[in-house]
């Protein structure tokens, strides 16, 4: 049996300067990019007029880079997480964000700021958890989903780097790797994407919910967890 490095490697959809890689990279782990999906624009025209709705609630620097420059100057725009608030790249916003870069924190932002309910167009991904939508349904907050982007296979599939593990950030992507990974570890970045890998016959091995310190500690606990079982195995 081949003996593994001393720092395993984990592809992951992201450059090596993104905040993710250095997550992967503080947990002990090699972060390996691998490009393989790609960001396809619907071109979709708001459900509402953006002058009609309280402010606009903004899940992914996807989804901000996509409709940034239609925003009006002085828009209140809701951002989950600073990535977003920066992908939008305009100084001209009233850009607000949550305690947390989650859902549950953006929801909590929303009816803070506006108590007595009101519009609110979500930009987001084809494949969006739906959080939000579910959240506020009967509710005095009114969300207007709108289908700015999807996550595309890349045509044609690059091949999976030579690694020991990945980790999907997206149902889509556990879609895609599923297949690829029978021999490696599969990680998974929040319960939909887990989901997704049981659907496509590869469970992942662990997943957390889409939070920067729980991505470490799940990374660091299963690599201590492997450490110590090579430690204990006889020679």
């Amino acid at each position: 049996m081949t003996t593994p490095p001393l720092q395993p490697r984990l592809a992951l959809a992201r450059p090596l300067q993104h905040p993710l890689a250095g997550i992967v990279r503080k947990a002990g782990w090699l972060p390996v990019p691998y490009s393989f999906t790609s960001l396809n624009v619907t071109g979709a025209e708001p459900p509402l007029p953006l002058e009609l709705v309280q402010a606009l609630v903004v899940l992914s620097p996807s989804g901000a880079k996509v409709v940034s420059s239609l925003l009006p100057k002085g828009m209140t725009c809701l951002a989950q997480g600073a990535g977003t608030a920066d992908a939008l790249g305009r100084e001209d916003l009233d850009v607000q964000l949550p305690t947390e870069a989650r859902a549950e924190a953006l929801l909590e932002l929303i009816q803070a700021h506006y108590p007595m309910g009101g519009n609110f167009l979500l930009a987001r991904g084809e494949r969006s958890r739906e959080y939000l939508e579910v959240a506020c349904r009967n509710t005095p907050w009114r969300i207007h989903p709108w289908i700015t982007h999807r996550e595309v296979a890349k045509d044609p599939m690059p091949a999976l780097p030579e690694v020991e593990a990945v980790l999907a950030l997206s149902p889509m992507q556990a879609e895609i790797l599923a297949p690829m990974t029978k021999d490696v570890l599969r990680f998974a970045w929040g319960e939909a994407t887990a989901e997704a890998f049981a659907r496509a016959g590869a469970p992942a091995q662990a997943h957390c919910e889409p939070k920067p310190s729980l991505l470490w500690a799940m990374l660091a606990q299963h690599l201590a967890a492997q450490q110590t079982q090579q430690e204990e195995s006889p020679c």
